[in-house]
């Protein structure tokens, strides 16, 4: 696993406090055909990448990417890959894939999670716990409320899956929706539908990529439209929200609470005035940590490299950003 001379290279970055050692063992052990070596310093990834088909880590710089020969195929470890040197993979004529999917069920449990929290108040039984207050507050049902999912990749996908047995409404927002989904309602992004099923909304989740039709997605027009007592989750991106027409909605009590996972700007100043609000709870983009994060994507990425070294080709392969 520490050839320098191996075809797959991992690149030392590690993610969600997870050690790239792990990832690069998992590799070795389904592709005992290839060779794998971890890069421990950038020393041993500008050596690594010159006879490297197959990078896999969580960025790459475009100066080492100058020294690669043979590479064929660049393995994002997360499921955003905005931040990669796209335009200089496509001259390159590198393949991009990404994580997607492998989030799916540990980002749903945390959205359960925050709606559980806010629909039986448990943050106000912690907060009486700490005080050692033993002294009744009243409390919601879930059940019979409506549930708009924005994005139904495998991430809403998964969120949708997970609400099936709470017996609630649930609006699925897709940029096909001629598609479908297992929501009761898909619906596109236009304006009007999208502002009827936020009037109808307990409960707003966000589970989409940041795109041009999606920044800012949710602003001031959107929040007015929003009942009084919508709750708004996000674990999509920080910028599809506008955090200022956030604050100021909850200012107004125009929703009833938030929860984010991703903020912008992100990180959250200690300073920023989101951390002060009682009913807004702030994750520190932490809905992706999974301890099955290496062994998924391990799967995924194996597949790809034998697919590869199979047809000589990328076609066919899994979650392809760029091909």
């Amino acid at each position: 696993m520490n050839d320098e001379s191996a075809d797959i290279l991992v690149l030392r970055s590690d993610t969600h406090g997870l050690p790239a050692e792990e990832y690069a063992a998992m590799l070795d052990e389904r592709l005992p055909d290839h060779r794998v070596h971890l890069a421990r310093t950038p020393a041993e990834e500008r050596d690594g990448i010159e006879q490297a088909r197959v990078v896999t880590g969580v960025d790459i710089d475009e100066e080492l990417l100058e020294h690669a020969e043979n590479l064929r195929l660049f393995a994002g470890v997360a499921a955003g890959y905005n931040h990669l040197p796209l335009e200089t993979f496509s001259e390159m004529d590198v393949t991009v894939t990404n994580a997607s999917g492998i989030h799916a069920p540990n980002i749903a449990e945390q959205v359960l999670g925050y709606v559980l929290s806010f629909s039986r108040r448990l943050r106000e039984g912690w907060e009486r716990e700490k005080r050692h207050e033993w002294r009744h507050y009243q409390a919601e049902e879930l059940k019979g409320s409506t549930v708009t999912v924005v994005g139904l990749g495998a991430i809403g996908t998964a969120i949708v899956d997970r609400f099936a047995g709470f017996d609630v409404h649930t609006i699925g927002v897709r940029y096909t929706p001629e598609k479908g989904g297992s929501t009761d309602e898909v619906i596109g992004f236009e304006r009007e539908a999208f502002h009827d099923a936020l009037s109808r909304t307990d409960y707003l989740l966000i589970a989409a990529p940041l795109s041009d039709t999606t920044r800012d997605l949710v602003s001031e027009e959107e929040f007015k439209t929003l009942p009084p007592n919508a709750r708004v989750v996000n674990v999509g991106r920080g910028k599809i929200i506008d955090t200022d027409a956030l604050i100021s909605a909850i200012q107004k009590n125009q929703i009833d609470g938030a929860a984010l996972d991703v903020t912008d700007p992100e990180p959250l100043p200690v300073d920023h005035p989101l951390w002060q609000f009682e009913n807004v709870t702030i994750t520190p983009h932490n809905a992706g940590h999974s301890p099955k994060h290496w062994d998924r994507l391990a799967e995924i990425v194996a597949g790809n490299v034998n697919r590869l070294s199979e047809t000589n080709g990328t076609e066919g392969l899994e979650n392809v950003v760029r091909s």
